[in-house]
């Protein structure tokens, strides 16, 4: 039990590194295919908030699995 909870951190981890750099102000997704520069402030659309929403939930997921890898 202990080593497929240790594999799933594995993965998630590597999930979520991909995802985080992404998500990168200056390079991110909008201005790699051609976006505009916005102001300060920009509202996430189609993919972005995509990979936004899915690094929240991820990164929940991972905190569950360490809480649980430590009970186990």
């Amino acid at each position: 039990m202990s080593q497929i909870l240790s594999i799933a951190q594995l993965a998630l981890s590597v999930i979520l590194i991909v995802l985080i750099l992404l998500q990168e102000r200056s390079s991110g997704m909008s201005g790699v295919f051609g976006g505009g520069e916005g102001g300060f402030y920009q509202t996430r659309r189609g993919v972005e908030k995509v990979v936004f929403a899915s690094t929240i939930v991820l990164s929940v997921a991972f905190l569950l699995l360490s809480l649980l890898h430590l009970v186990v």
